[in-house]
């Protein structure tokens, strides 16, 4: 699957995205290894920390379909003057999946090709050897 399809189907998604208090909407589309694309959106909420990501949606509908070993995500968001780069709860997620996922994030016009590596150099790591 070309980048360009993939970011495609994160704008798809983030045309469904519920953002009624920020009015901020994002997509992720999410591919797997087995090349199915899992996409999410961020769903706010009045009691704001009860808000839930597009990129954890879309790693938790992956998780839900049986997937954990990820090719690429994909990341859309509403335009902006640089592209939104995932939040820290969402790095540490991506990163228990993947430790060297390619990410490319956009927004309007500008895109952003990095990975979770650049993005999350000192993870969180488990305390279980």
């Amino acid at each position: 699957m070309s980048d360009d399809e993939l970011v495609g189907m994160a704008r798809e998604a983030m045309e469904r995205a519920y953002a009624p208090y920020s009015g901020f909407r994002v997509g992720a589309a999410l591919l797997s290894r087995d090349g199915r694309v899992f996409t999410g959106v961020n769903v706010e909420n009045a009691s704001i920390g009860l808000s839930v990501c597009a990129e954890r949606n879309a790693i938790a509908r992956a998780v839900v379909e049986g997937a954990s070993d990820f090719e690429k995500l994909a990341i859309v968001t509403d335009p902006t003057e640089e592209p939104t780069m995932p939040c820290g709860v969402c790095r540490q997620v991506i990163w228990e999946f993947s430790h060297d996922l390619p990410i490319i994030v956009e927004s309007g016009e500008s895109r952003v090709e990095t990975s979770i590596t650049e993005l999350f150099p000192r993870p969180f790591t488990s305390y279980r050897s």
